[in-house]
């Protein structure tokens, strides 16, 4: 990538000349009390007819300009001429053609302070007050305009041609925001916050400290939230309310991301000191959000409002990164981050911490476990990750912007052993990517209606391949994924209670599962494409004085191959009980064209098990969900209480997107799963303390008719999950120490009474008959952050996952050994003690 090579700063140079109409700062006062002070300074007199005059005021000018300094400022504000007389006399009249100009002053209606900045749109014209709240304009005829400022209500002015005698005086009303009284601005943490739509909201560059994290790494942080776990710690696992990883929507800058994880999971792919704001929907989302029945995580990384040139990088224990932000000009910008681990160098705790989890149970450990001798191992590990975008201003009313984003992860493996004078190897090769762009333009029509066009696409790639000398066997496995599509969203503001968007989507998503092995030879390849379009119609009714919310939407998919509609209504609804009480009703029916599923737990080498797949309507059906939830949200001083109770179903789930290592491993069958829960959160804030507690309960089952069990505990059930937080702010010092709690998930134990220990054959009870042992885990994690002289910031942080260093187990399964041909017991545990230590340098 090209850059400058060197940074070119314009200075403008902002001449502070003394206006000969400039005024001393003050309140406004009437024109006649004016023109007395000048008429006793500068002992003149004003001749004038009183209607002249009446009820005009405007800023006095300063007393130490001249006389006829004055009358100059008097003429313009006031649009009157004055005739001096010898410095003796002055005649005040009218001036010609005075009807053709409309001037005013904007004023705060509270304060009575001027409106810098404030909006004028006079049809296709727009401009804005001066620091003293001043506009004017030719009139012609009657004249409608509209004023708008940011924090005030828009008002629209009708001026005749009685207007022109004297300047108007607007009072603008500030937009009273009541339901804001009662969002939490600070939700487990410094930067999260809950919006009145339910959605919850993360700001990375604000964000303070959670337990066991010194990056705000987007969906490590998500699992703090209540209703949101990852059973097996990895962000590539994210269970919201009982649903699997895949049936979330990842949105990066309107780009679908279908990898999320690096180190097969255990670091996200979104670089944390890149994004500017995450939104996370549990519940409710907007109807602008398809192809997810769960959760929404929406990633933004365009600045809401302008920044200087920054630059920054840093490092931890398992990579490092960098980050520019650069101002082409005035309407330009240009920001690149790119991440990279360490491990191609040094293999830190860390990074040998993670290995051991990730490895678990896998081919490549069973490899080494079976063998005992002469074993030889040489594996090579890395990731890396990249983003750009180029921001443009066109003019006053168009945006363009450009994403691209690259993210990959490569593995090699080689083992070697000799066993009875022969040779056993295998060279491994597993490697996942993900490539994204978005071309989005954005314009505003005027002040109530913009447009904005986004045109993406996403490409996914996992590969696995496996050589194997004693069978000269070469076997490959591939899944790829394309996505591209256009959104189209108009924005219509009505007026300052009511607004609504409507638009329209296109997607196609074309999948490729290959498998290809040699020795026997076997060759499958099978592609799959869909195509989608969409219609929506949303439109929102805020009411800030009598504090209630309403969002509803409609989406209206068609999916070509299927020749099928499908109807998705949306609610959001808050109502504000009190200043301190909020009720809250969130709805949704969602449905998605594509899926995960596990062919095989060894697939890929049993690390990355899981493939891409879309439906085709009858053996994997289109999956649909519905929910609904009914939530309390409470603030008072210092305290915050949130209930959130919920009922969710989906439907449509397969076996085989399921992770099954029971006997259902291999049967193929479609159900749903059914899940009734509620979410508490109790925080207090004292001074630079804050501690918080979060209690999680939901029955979560299967309903599978078609299978001998019609019902059962869903995977990824955790019945009770609690959570506490105790994090220290201040000034740049930052410490928090926490705890996770939960009851183990469903396990299926073998039916030892019908099985023959002598010839074993696995005989399972029931599915999901019992549970493993609970999970518990303490971390901790601290930051501290200085700056020099000449501004130069360094940020210090240092974690610890699992202080405790305790054994948690996460999954276990029975196999027969292919050694003893034995029943035997297979366990994978949690992280053990891991630290992490991380540098950062911003300019």
């Amino acid at each position: 990538m090209l850059f400058p090579k060197q940074f070119h700063f314009l200075f403008i140079a902002f001449f502070l000349v003394l206006n000969l109409f400039a005024q001393d700062k003050g309140k406004v006062m009437p024109f006649k009390k004016i023109i007395i002070a000048i008429e006793k300074q500068h002992q003149v007199s004003f001749n004038y007819t009183g209607d002249l005059i009446e009820g005009l005021q405007i800023y006095p000018p300063k007393k130490s300009l001249s006389l006829d300094q004055k009358l100059q400022y008097l003429s313009k504000k006031t649009h009157l001429s004055f005739e001096n007389i010898g410095n003796q006399f002055i005649n005040i009249y009218k001036k010609e053609h005075q009807s053709s100009i409309i001037c005013g002053y904007v004023f705060s209606s509270t304060d009575r302070k001027p409106l810098e900045n404030a909006n004028i749109s006079l049809g296709k014209v727009q401009f804005s007050t001066d620091s003293n709240g001043y506009f004017e304009f030719e009139q012609k005829g009657t004249t409608a305009f509209l004023i708008s400022h940011v924090g005030f209500t828009t008002r629209k002015i009708v001026a005749n041609n009685s207007d022109g005698d004297n300047c108007l005086q607007i009072l603008l009303e500030p937009e009273i925001t009541a339901l804001e009284e009662i969002k939490a601005n600070a939700v487990l943490a410094s930067g999260i916050s809950k919006n009145t739509d339910g959605s919850f909201e993360i700001k990375p560059k604000k964000f303070g400290i959670l337990p066991g994290l010194i990056e705000p790494d987007a969906l490590q942080t998500m699992q703090q939230i209540p209703g949101v776990n990852s059973l097996d710690e990895s962000v590539a696992s994210i269970n919201v309310r009982g649903g699997t990883h895949d049936q979330n929507l990842f949105l990066w800058n309107g780009i679908r991301m279908f990898q999320t994880g690096h180190f097969f999971g255990l670091i996200s792919v979104f670089n944390p000191n890149l994004a500017h704001t995450i939104s996370i929907y549990k519940n409710g989302s907007s109807a602008f959000y398809g192809e997810s029945v769960s959760s929404v995580v929406a990633i933004s990384s365009t600045l809401e409002t302008p920044e200087k040139n920054s630059f920054s990088a840093g490092i931890n224990m398992i990579n490092a990164d960098l980050y520019a932000k650069y101002n082409l000009s005035k309407k330009s910008y240009i920001e690149i981050s790119a991440r990279k681990s360490i491990t191609d160098y040094i293999e830190t705790p860390t990074y040998r911490e993670y290995f051991d989890k990730v490895f678990q149970n896998t081919t490549i450990t069973d490899f080494s476990q079976n063998q005992n001798i002469d074993y030889k191992s040489d594996k090579k590990f890395g990731f890396y990750d990249a983003t750009l975008k180029y921001a443009q201003k066109i003019g006053n009313k168009d945006q363009l912007i450009l994403d691209l984003i690259t993210i990959k992860d490569n593995l090699e493996v080689f083992q070697s052993a000799t066993v009875y004078n022969m040779n056993k190897s295998e060279n491994n090769v597993l490697r996942q990517q993900n490539y994204g762009g978005n071309l989005s333009w954005k314009r505003n029509w005027n002040n109530f209606n913009t447009t904005k066009i986004n045109i993406y696409n996403s490409s996914y790639e996992l590969l696995g391949n496996q050589k194997t000398t004693n069978a000269n066997q070469i076997v490959i496995q591939e899944n790829t994924v394309t996505n591209n599509g256009i959104n189209i969203e108009n924005n219509h503001t009505i007026n300052s209670k009511f607004s609504c968007n409507d638009g329209y989507q296109y997607n196609e998503i074309g999948i490729t599962n290959l498998e290809r092995v040699t020795n026997p030879d076997f060759y499958r390849r099978v592609k799959d494409v869909l195509r989608t379009h969409a219609l929506i119609l949303e439109g929102k009714y805020n009411d800030t004085l009598s504090r209630i919310y309403i969002k509803a939407g409609m989406r209206v998919n068609y999916t070509e191959k299927f020749k099928k509609y499908n109807l998705e209504p949306r609610l959001q609804a808050s109502y504000g009980i009190s200043k301190s009480m909020n009720l809250e009703l969130l709805g949704e029916l969602k449905s998605q064209n594509s899926q995960q599923i596990i062919d095989l737990q060894k697939d890929y080498f049993g690390i990355e098990k899981r493939r891409w797949i879309v439906s085709n309507n009858t053996t994997i059906p289109i999956l649909k969900s519905r929910q609904l939830s009914l939530n309390l949200f409470y603030k008072q001083q210092d305290w915050l209480l949130g209930m959130e109770n919920f009922y969710k179903k989906v439907s449509g789930i397969t076996t085989s997107s399921q992770g099954f290592q029971n006997q259902l491993e291999f049967v193929k069958t479609t159900g749903d799963y059914e899940i009734i829960g509620t979410e508490l959160l109790i925080q207090k804030r004292m001074n630079h303390f804050l501690t918080w507690l979060s209690y999680t309960y939901n029955n979560n089952n299967y309903h599978f008719t078609n299978y001998e069990f019609h019902s059962f505990p869903n995977n990824f059930e955790l019945t009770h999950t609690i959570s506490w937080a105790a994090i220290y702010e201040k000034n740049n010092f930052k410490i928090a120490l926490g705890t996770k709690w939960s009851s183990g998930r469903p396990k299926t134990s073998p039916d030892f009474s019908q099985i023959d220990l002598s010839d074993p054959v696995l005989v399972y009870n029931k599915p999901n008959n019992t549970n493993l042992h609970i999970f518990s885990q303490v971390n901790i994690s601290s930051t501290y952050k200085w700056e020099t002289a000449n501004g130069i910031q360094y940020k210090l942080g240092i974690s610890i996952l699992n202080i405790l260093n305790r054994k948690n187990e996460i999954s276990e399964y029975y196999r027969i050994s292919s050694l003893t041909t034995s029943i035997e017991e297979v366990e994978t545990f949690a992280l053990q003690r891991t630290p992490n230590v991380s540098f950062r340098v911003s300019l």
